[in-house]
This record gives structure tokens, C-alpha cells and sequence, in this order.
């Protein structure tokens, strides 16, 4: 899959499976779950119980006493028509009014505590996952995709079982005990109300559907924007130092445009939606009155007063519960892209993972073994054909070579970043697929071309791979690099990925970081072709005593830096095609020796 491809779910049958599985989540919160359900149907039995107050109060007490009322008004007596009867009406609907209240408080207490923890949990797997995943994963995924499946992505899904799940729960309580009572009361007039449900139905699905298809296409946007957003601002100084100001900027316009454009689409389909459901809702309510009035003033009466009020009433009120079910339905739906990319994040297959039976290194001794190893990223792309190397310990192994010849993912494949395709890798004849990847990578110092800090101290930074370090033995590994000016510097913020540092600062504190924790193997990759002339010479000066008794391999860009290494590896489509010491392969003139000569020739040297 491509870097900036987002996958489209438009299938209604995948609502069913997220649910699911978003109410697998909330289940684990099992009585928090079912407290918020019942709070939220006791808010519903309320709201459709205060009508039938009303109801029992016009046909109990106001039309009962009417022809008291009248007949000492004809008579002109002032006489008390016993409305003190009204009280216990007036209790019942404070009962049902602090009910109400109760109800309302505990299910927002339980539908926060269940959105919160949902989130906490979604959040956390999916950052543990993150962690497990290989770089095979991170080659094909862009940081900004990543980081709006923890954030948005995440926001979005947990509403649905929280807050959306308040209006589906209140909808379909309310529908269920408004009809059962219509039916009962008077059956012809509950059936003008069931008819108008259909078509309130119709109306607000296709709506919704409308507001959903325009909203999922903001949403894609917003997600290209937010990646566009860093790729830009990482890529701030290219766009300067090549003058693309301008084509950066009409580049963004055009994506924000064909945003705001969908965003207003919505906007116009919400704003249609609800005066047309109100419509209908007020069309229904006149035929109730129309209707109910007519059997109202019938001799006999085939309708009593309290009953045509609850009736219009419930007429009038009948497209909320239909807004609220169609808005969970959208809801749902639209939280259907984002559900299956946190899914899919979830589910990826971790393609480098310790065997169930996988033992562990104990102190290794440093001897490496690439047995006929062959790999690819890519099936019709080979990068190593048939590879075969042996290191002794404490050897320094320097690989040189064109870009895209192979050299990295050689180290790549011994620090089980990948694994092979065909072959195997050794270390002290073990094959390392058969010991724990933590047992392997505590023994091995990396330094890679772009040094990367985290947010903290410099004492926090070095002692990232080694928590039990104390000072003097992070100032040893300050010297032994060449850093000794750090060491005063300890407690400095190093700030948001080392930006209160140089590159070479940052450099240097990647290099003591990897000596710390004492590595039985060192890699270098490119470690020194991005710091400035200065700082390579102290680095070079100290790598010797770095890489002493040492397994070390050392990609280098500047071929003086790697002269003094034991072997020289020179690394070209997939094969090592030439070995030795820098003078074995100077004497042999192949392709070594021309590159080194180019250099030198570029450089201004002599040969």
C-alpha cells in the first residue's frame, strides 16, 4: 500500500462488524456499560411520561371540574372548584422531573468515563503495536496517517459508544414506549404517527447518507492536509533553499479548497436536514388535531381530551427520537473509515516476532555469520543475492559501496530489523531468529546518519538505553567520544528531537549513548557524513578506542574514514564483489581503488 493511500470503506454491511467490535472495547467496562444503558432509558420512560401527566391531569381533574366551573359562573357564585386535586399531578411531575435529573447526571458520568477509558485503551494498543511493528510497516506508512489513527481517528470511534450511543439507546426507547402507548389509547390516531415514521426514516437516512459522503470527504482531506502539514514543515528548508515557496503554497490551497468546498456540501445537507423532518413533524401534528378533533367533538365523544393532548403531543415530538436514531446511524457510519484504519493498524501482522520456544543470548562474543543470505523488500527487487561473510570478534568490518548496493541492509538484517529471505544469520553460531530480539539488540550499539534525541535532558538522552548509568560512567562515555564538554551540561533540555542542539552535538550524544551501554557489537552507519569537518575529526579520533575488542561494522560515505579497519567490504548489486585491508584492495586497482581514488581527486589531493 502506498505511503499516502487511505483505504475508503463504503459497504453498510461492515456497520455491524465495527460495532461489534467497538462494544467489544466497552464491554470490558461491563457495569459502567450497562449503568450508562439504563441511565440513559430511564432519561427516555421520563421524557415519554411527562405527556401522560398532562393527559391524566385535563381528563382527571381540569375537564371534570369544567361544569362546576361553568355553572357558577352562570350563576354568578364564586365558588372553589376543588383544583387542589391538581397536586398530586404537580408531585408526579417534580418525581419525574428530579428522576430525570438523577438519570441525566449518571449517564454523562458514564458515558465520559467509558468514552475516556475506550480512548485510554484504543490509544495505548495501538501504540504498543506501533512499537512492534517492523520497518517494513513504517517504509509503506506516512507519520501523518499514523498519527491521525491515534488522535482523530481514535476521538472519532470512541463517540460512537459513548455520546453517540446516548441518542441511539434515547431514540429507540422513546419510539417504542411512545407507540406502545398510542396503540393503546386510540389505535387510528397512533396509526397517522406510524405512517409518518417511514418516510421521516427515508428522508433522514438519505440525508444523513448526503452529510456522511461530504463529511467522509473532508475527513480524507483533513488527514491529506495534516500530512502535507509535516511533510512541508520537515521539508521547510528544500522548499527555501529551491525557491518552491509558491508551489508549496498553491499545492496547499488546492487541498484546502477542495476541503472547505466538501465541508460546505455537509454543512448545506445538515442545514436541509431538520427543517424538513420538522415539516413533516408539523403536517402529522395537524392531522392528529384535524382527526382527533373531529372524534373529539363527536356525540359521544370518541376521544377524551387528555388523550388528543398526549396524542399531539407525542405527534409533535415523534422526529426526535427518529434525528437522534438516524444521527447514531450516521455517526456509525461515519466512524466506519476511521474504525477499520485503527483496525487495520491493530490487526497488521507483525512480520518480526520471537519464537514461542526463542532462548537468549547470554554475553556475546561477537563472531558473525551471514550463511548464503539473500533478501528483498520487494519479490521482484532482490537487494542481497547469496551473501556470505565471516567476522571474528572484536574484527572492525567496514562496508563501502554505491547507494542502493546493499550495505545497510546488511546491518539491518543483523540487528533483526528484517529477516532474511533465504539464509541465515549467526552470531557466535547461533542463528539470531532463535534467541530474543531484546537479548540480541541490549548488546548492540547503533549510530545511525541522522542522529534522533527525544524530549528531556541530556543525562536522559544518554541514558536511554541503559536506565541504571550513573554519572561518572555517563562522563566516561562523554570522553571516550570526545564530548567532555557535555559533561557540565547534563541537566540542559536538549528539546523537541534535539533542536536546541547542532547536528554534530547531536551526533556526539548518539555516539555516547550507543558506547554506554557497553555494546558487544557496534554499528555505524554513515554516522559521520552529516556533522561538520571539525566534529568527524574528533569522532574519528575516538572511534579506534570506541570499536576496541569490539565487533564492528562501519558504513562510510568518506572512504578516509574506514582506512584502518581490519576488512573492507566493497558491497555492489546485492553482492560483496571485493574484500580486504585498504592496502590489499589499493594494490588490486578494482573498484575500490577507483573509488577511493575519486575521492581523493575530488577532495584535491594527490594520489
Amino acid at each position: 500500500m502506498s505511503r499516502l493511500h487511505e483505504e475508503e470503506f463504503h459497504n453498510r454491511a461492515a456497520l455491524y462488524p465495527f460495532l461489534e467490535r467497538m462494544f467489544g472495547w466497552a464491554l470490558q467496562y461491563r457495569q459502567s456499560f450497562w449503568r450508562f444503558t439504563i441511565a440513559v432509558a430511564i432519561v427516555a420512560l421520563v421524557d415519554a411520561a411527562f405527556p401522560f401527566v398532562w393527559k391524566a391531569l385535563i381528563d382527571d381533574v381540569l375537564v371534570k371540574h369544567v361544569p362546576a366551573i361553568h355553572q357558577s359562573l352562570e350563576q354568578g357564585v364564586d365558588i372553589n372548584a376543588g383544583l387542589s386535586e391538581a397536586f398530586p399531578y404537580v408531585a408526579a411531575f417534580l418525581l419525574l422531573a428530579f428522576l430525570q435529573v438523577a438519570a441525566i447526571y449518571f449517564f454523562i458520568r458514564f458515558a465520559g468515563y467509558l468514552e475516556t477509558s475506550i480512548m485510554h485503551d484504543m490509544r495505548q494498543e495501538m501504540f504498543e503495536k506501533l512499537q512492534r511493528l517492523t520497518f517494513s510497516f513504517y517504509d509503506r506508512s506516512a507519520v501523518g496517517w499514523l498519527l491521525s489513527r491515534v488522535t482523530s481517528d481514535a476521538e472519532r470511534v470512541t463517540q460512537v459508544v459513548s455520546w453517540g450511543l446516548v441518542e441511539g439507546i434515547w431514540g429507540l426507547t422513546m419510539i417504542v414506549v411512545t407507540l406502545s402507548v398510542m396503540l393503546i389509547l386510540n389505535w387510528q390516531l397512533a396509526l397517522i404517527v406510524i405512517v409518518s415514521i417511514p418516510v421521516l426514516m427515508l428522508i433522514s437516512v438519505k440525508l444523513r447518507m448526503l452529510i456522511l459522503r461530504y463529511s467522509r470527504q473532508t475527513r480524507k482531506l483533513n488527514s491529506e492536509i495534516t500530512a502535507r502539514y509535516n511533510e512541508h514543515i520537515n521539508g521547510v528548508e528544500v522548499n527555501k533553499s529551491t525557491a518552491q515557496e509558491r508551489r508549496a503554497s498553491a499545492d496547499f490551497r488546492q487541498l484546502s479548497g477542495s476541503m472547505r468546498h466538501s465541508s460546505y456540501r455537509a454543512q448545506y445537507y445538515t442545514a436541509l436536514y431538520l427543517p424538513l423532518v420538522i415539516v413533516i413533524g408539523s403536517i402529522v401534528a395537524a392531522l392528529v388535531i384535524y382527526v382527533g378533533g373531529q372524534m373529539g367533538i363527536a356525540m359521544p365523544a370518541a376521544i377524551e381530551i387528555g388523550v388528543l393532548a398526549l396524542f399531539f403531543t407525542y405527534a409533535t415530538r415523534i422526529f426526535e427520537p427518529i434525528y437522534d436514531i438516524t444521527h447514531f446511524y450516521a455517526l456509525a457510519q461515519g466512524s466506519i473509515s476511521a474504525g477499520e484504519r485503527i483496525f487495520s493498524l491493530l490487526d497488521t501482522e507483525v512480520e518480526i516476532e520471537d519464537k514461542a520456544d526463542a532462548g537468549s543470548f547470554g554475553k556475546i562474543e561477537g563472531k558473525v555469520e551471514f550463511r548464503n543470505v539473500s533478501f528483498y523488500y520487494e519479490k521482484d527487487k532482490p537487494v542481497l543475492r547469496n551473501v556470505s561473510l565471516q567476522v571474528e570478534p572484536g574484527e572492525s568490518i567496514a562496508l563501502v559501496g554505491a547507494t542502493g548496493g546493499g550495505k545497510t541492509t546488511i546491518v539491518n538484517l543483523l540487528c533483526r530489523f528484517y529477516d532474511v529471505k533465504e539464509g541465515a544469520v549467526l552470531i557466535d553460531g547461533q542463528d539470531i531468529r532463535d534467541n530474543t530480539m531484546g537479548s540480541l539488540r541490549q548488546q548492540m550499539g547503533v549510530v545511525l546518519q541522522t542522529p534522533h534525541l527525544f524530549s528531556g535532558t541530556m543525562r536522559e538522552n544518554l541514558r536511554y538505553g541503559r536506565d541504571d548509568a550513573g554519572d561518572e560512567q555517563i562522563k566516561a562515555a562523554l570522553r571516550l567520544v570526545g564530548a567532555e564538554e557535555f559533561i557540565e551540561r547534563l541537566d540542559e533540555e536538549v528539546g523537541e528531537n534535539g533542536d536546541n542542539l547542532s547536528l554534530g552535538e547531536r551526533q556526539l550524544i548518539s555516539f555516547a549513548r550507543a558506547v554506554l551501554i557497553d555494546p558487544r557489537i557496534f554499528i555505524m552507519d554513515e554516522a559521520t557524513s552529516s556533522v561538520d569537518v571539525v566534529t568527524e575529526l574528533r569522532i574519528q579520533r575516538s572511534i579506534e578506542e570506541m570499536i576496541a575488542g569490539r565487533t564492528s561494522f562501519i558504513i562510510a560515505h568518506r572512504l578516509s574514514t574506514i582506512r584502518n579497519c581490519d576488512r573492507i567490504l566493497y558491497v555492489q548489486n546485492g553482492r560483496i564483489t571485493e574484500e580486504g585491508s585498504h592496502t590489499e584492495l589499493m594494490e588490486r586497482r578494482g573498484d575500490y581503488y577507483r573509488l577511493y581514488t575519486s575521492q581523493l581527486r575530488g577532495a584535491g589531493a594527490k594520489v
